[in-house]
């Protein structure tokens, strides 16, 4: 990536980051920005999300965001468009990092009470 191209994922996940507080509801699960991946043409971006909750909710938040993906690049517009001619499509995809991450962490302290049982 360009050194443009990180500074405007890095703004657009600021931004998006904000709006996504104020447009999903509150009792729903978390969802995080972790990420934004932005063509060299600016004329896509891809939010990566982290989803906290159960399966279920994690369903429900990807359809909300597909839901109101063009009022949220509407949002977005009004709060950056002094920097972009165009702004760029968005296309929400969930990121597991975290649950991969969380679930090593589960599978790391078993093997660690486990040597510690058997030590």
């Amino acid at each position: 990536m360009s050194i443009r191209t990180d500074r405007v994922a890095s703004l657009l996940q600021h931004e998006l980051g904000a709006i996504l507080q104020k447009e999903l509801p509150r009792s729903g699960p978390i969802v995080t920005v972790v990420d934004v991946k932005i063509t060299v043409d600016l004329s896509i971006a891809r939010i990566y999300v982290s989803i906290i909750g159960t399966p279920k909710e994690h369903i429900v938040a990807m359809a909300a965001l597909q839901d109101k993906t063009k009022s949220i690049r509407k949002i977005l517009s009004s709060k950056i468009r002094h920097h972009f001619r165009r702004i760029p499509e968005l296309e929400f995809l969930e990121d597991h990092l975290y649950e991969r991450a969380n679930r090593i962490e589960q599978l790391l302290n078993h093997v660690r009470k486990g040597s510690i049982e058997n030590g």
